[in-house]
């Protein structure tokens, strides 16, 4: 019997851009998936891969990133988060750039979101089948960044940003039985993820201290599930996709031709491994 295959997404906000590429290539080229996850940015542009959707993030991240609704302090000072939620998880996919719901519903991908618990600091992992008001509340949750977010209140507890407690969920997906997996990283092979400021920590997040811990802790946790993936990868089970050097983009990217860059260099290294994840997926 073959083996399932998984698709794992990291983060990184803009980042995400570089996975947009990936994916696209991927859906253009006939590469299916048994399952996939996303965490943060994985999940709410990785979601187009179980939609169908080629091409979408990278038109309507371009179209909108200069608009103060999409992204802005104005919207944080407003609303209390940077990427504007209503905007961002209404407006977008239900009238500006419509999301395929049918399609997203019809496809038998299982697709997961990571979140964490603030209040506990913990991971929650959480499928997708329907799309509705609450799915689109697990992808911002999953997708919030701490201190630029408010938490997000859905399936009865209190979420943020995924990536803050399992960055690059792989061993999740091998738990759920995708015993071979692709994994897209947002970093290069030679990135090394500094601490985080304490003091901004505790401003911050007072009122949820699990949070401030899981947040000092995140570089080592980053640095373990990083070095577990390339362990995986070099026992043959997981094949790793990530760009060659550091990506041109930042965070809150407002520039549509850095977009563009982060976008083309996901295809790019997706078309140049493209025969060789072929091959990984159809063992």
């Amino acid at each position: 019997m073959a083996a399932k295959i998984g698709l794992v997404m990291e983060g990184g906000a803009m980042r995400g851009m570089f996975t947009a590429g990936v994916i696209d290539v991927f859906m253009e080229n006939g590469v299916d998936f048994a399952a996939a996850v996303g965490v943060s940015a994985g999940a709410a542009f990785g979601c187009n891969i179980k939609s169908r959707q080629i091409g979408r993030v990278i038109r309507y991240n371009k179209k909108y990133c200069a608009d103060k609704r999409f992204c802005s302090v104005e919207s944080l000072m407003k609303t209390g988060d940077l990427y504007g939620a209503d905007f961002c998880y209404r407006e977008i996919p239900e009238e500006l750039d419509i999301f395929d719901k049918e399609e997203f519903e019809r496809n038998p991908m299982e697709f997961y979101v990571v979140c964490t618990d603030v209040l506990t600091g913990e991971p929650v992992y959480h499928r997708l089948d329907k799309v509705d008001d609450e799915c689109y509340e697990w992808m911002r949750a999953s997708a919030s960044m701490p201190m630029v977010s408010r938490p997000v209140s859905v399936g009865g507890r209190i979420l943020l940003d995924g990536g803050m407690s399992d960055s690059i969920p792989l061993l999740f997906m091998q738990r759920q039985g995708f015993e071979r997996n692709v994994v897209i990283l947002t970093q290069p092979r030679s990135y090394v993820k500094e601490p985080s400021n304490k003091l901004v920590l505790r401003v911050g997040l007072a009122d949820y201290p699990a949070m401030i811990k899981v947040m000092e802790d995140r570089h080592i946790m980053y640095r373990c599930e990083r070095d577990y993936v390339f362990e995986c990868e070099k026992r043959g089970d997981t094949f790793v996709i990530c760009p060659d050097d550091y990506l041109p983009v930042k965070h809150t990217e407002h520039d549509p031709e850095k977009l563009q860059a982060a976008y083309d260099e996901g295809r790019r290294t997706a078309l140049r491994e493209l025969d060789a994840v072929k091959e990984f997926v159809s063992l």
